[in-house]
């Protein structure tokens, strides 16, 4: 398989197209943004390891029935996924107060929230990737309700999934942004990645972060946090 051109590169993938129309290729970087792009790094390995990490997600779900655009990993820093067009949100689910949600409602960081919380954002990097609700998403035709119907169900079950192993990795799944995307039977399918990037891992008994938050937050111990997770999720 190999890359034809460029096809988008964003703050921490660069996706190319192949010869066959329905594949692509997604290269990993290790280019690291935070604050919507105000604060700008590297961290050294980052983009082998979130290689790494969203594969073996993408096969534990796939081991539970959950489609994904995963298809094969071509070396340590790329993988081939299945062509979607993307719906143009974020899907946040949370199960503990932190980062904005903690400011937004007042609550103590680490807060446990008795159910999970599921949040939009508008994909919209001019904008700040607003917070949307199913009335915006529905106004700008960003998706359909029966689509809105099926994200949810499958984020929701993600967050079992997911929840339920790291748990056993003694890792606190606080909270995870997922994106999805359209196949060309116009099934919703998840896409993206998995990895410390998008999702905010604590170490159960200690609330070490082993996350992205570790950048975003000066707190140093990056590469060794994001290599932390790596080995237990994959041991």
């Amino acid at each position: 398989m190999q890359k034809t051109k460029m096809l988008y590169e964003g703050k921490a993938k660069i996706v190319y197209e192949t010869e066959d129309p329905q594949v692509l290729i997604v290269h990993f970087k290790d280019d690291a943004t935070a604050g919507n792009g105000a604060k700008k790094g590297t961290i050294q390995g980052k983009g082998i390891m979130n290689n790494k990490m969203s594969e073996f997600f993408f096969k534990l779900l796939k081991s539970h029935d959950i489609e994904t655009h995963y298809i094969d990993t071509l070396n340590e820093r790329e993988m081939a996924v299945k062509t979607l067009r993307m719906v143009a949100l974020e899907v946040i689910i949370r199960n503990v107060a932190a980062g904005s949600l903690a400011k937004r409602l007042g609550l103590p960081e680490g807060t446990p929230l008795s159910t999970p919380v599921l949040e939009y954002c508008y994909k919209n990097d001019e904008l700040g990737d607003p917070m949307v609700n199913r009335y915006h998403i529905m106004a700008l035709d960003l998706a359909r309700v029966s689509e809105l119907d099926d994200i949810e169900s499958i984020s929701f079950k993600v967050n079992h999934i997911l929840t339920d192993f790291l748990r056993s990795k003694n890792v606190n799944l606080i909270d995870f942004k997922l994106e999805f995307g359209r196949d060309e039977h116009d099934k919703i399918i998840l896409g993206d990645e998995i990895s410390p990037d998008n999702c905010r891992f604590w170490d159960m008994t200690t609330n070490e972060k082993l996350d992205k938050d570790r950048f975003r937050r000066d707190l140093g111990g990056v590469e060794e946090a994001y290599q932390e997770i790596l080995r237990r999720v994959t041991a």
